[in-house]
C-alpha cells in the first residue's frame, strides 16, 4: 500500500511549545484507526520512523510521538555508547505526568480506535499507556524496568503494579537472552498478566537478545522479527477492525 509521511506539531496541555510527531499513513482517503509507535532510547530515529511506515502500509495512521520534546526537538541519537549515555539522560526527564499529557493530546487529535506498538523504552511507555488509556490493543517489544523504579516512569510504584488497569489486548514480545530481564523478572511479568486476568499473549523467543526487531544492529534476528511483526499485524487486524 502506498503511504505518505510528514511531521505534526501537536499542542500539549501545559507546554509552551508543541510536541513533534512523525506521521505515516496510506495515501488513499478514508477513515482509519491510529497506531502510536513508542521509540527506543535513541529517540525519533530513522529506524523507528521506518517501523511506523511499515504499520502505515498495513492501512493505519501510524504516529511516533517525540516523548523527549521537553528536552529538545526531534532528538535522534546514534546507537553508540555515547548515544546510549545521552539517551539515559533524556529518559531521566520523562515522567508519567508528561507521558499522560502527550498521549492524551494525540488521542484527542487523531481518530480512533487507537492502538500502540512500543520498542524497548517505548515498550515500557506502551505498557504504562495500556494501563492508563483505552487502547484497543498494545504490542510491547522487550520493555525494560517494569518491575522496579529504575527510571522515573517506574515511580512511585513499579509500572507492573498498574497491570490491572489494562483493558485492551496486550502482546508482550521478548527474547530469553534479553539483558534487561532476568528469568525471574520475566516470570513475574507473565504471572502478573495471568493472575490479573489480562487478555494477552506472552511470547518468549529462544536464544534471542534484546533489540531483535531492529534490522540496523547486530542484535537483529530476522526469523523472530518476522514472527513478531506477523503477530502485531494479526493483533491490529483483530482489534482495530
Amino acid at each position: 500500500m502506498k503511504i505518505e509521511n510528514r511531521w505534526l506539531d501537536v499542542p500539549v496541555a501545559g507546554e509552551p511549545e508543541p510536541m513533534s510527531a512523525y506521521l505515516a499513513q496510506p495515501t488513499e482517503p478514508g477513515p482509519r484507526a491510529t497506531v502510536l509507535v513508542g521509540f527506543e532510547l535513541f529517540g525519533v530515529t530513522d529506524y523507528v520512523c521506518a517501523v511506523a511506515d511499515r504499520i502505515a502500509a498495513l492501512g493505519y495512521t501510524a504516529v511516533v510521538p517525540d516523548f523527549y520534546h521537553r528536552s529538545g526537538r526531534r532528538i535522534a541519537l546514534p546507537a553508540t555508547a555515547d548515544g546510549r549515555t545521552r539517551g539515559f539522560e533524556l529518559l531521566s526527564q520523562v515522567t508519567r505526568d508528561g507521558v499522560d499529557r502527550d498521549i492524551e493530546a494525540l488521542l484527542d487529535q487523531l481518530p480512533g480506535p487507537h492502538a500502540m506498538v512500543g520498542l524497548s523504552v517505548g515498550g515500557h511507555i506502551a505498557y504504562y499507556a495500556a494501563a492508563r488509556f483505552p487502547f484497543a490493543a498494545v504490542a510491547t517489544f522487550y520493555p525494560g524496568w517494569l518491575t522496579d523504579a529504575t527510571i522515573p516512569l517506574g515511580r512511585p510504584t513499579p509500572t507492573l503494579a498498574l497491570t490491572p488497569g489494562i483493558k485492551g489486548r496486550l502482546l508482550f514480545l521478548v527474547g530469553d537472552g534479553d539483558n534487561l530481564f532476568t528469568p525471574a523478572q520475566r516470570d513475574e511479568i507473565a504471572a502478573r498478566l495471568r493472575d490479573d486476568g489480562i487478555d494477552h499473549d506472552f511470547v518468549v523467543y529462544p536464544d534471542t537478545p534484546h533489540g531483535f526487531f531492529c534490522d540496523e544492529r547486530d542484535s537483529y534476528r530476522p526469523a523472530e522479527a518476522a514472527d513478531a511483526f506477523n503477530r502485531v499485524t494479526s493483533m491490529l487486524a483483530d482489534h482495530l477492525g
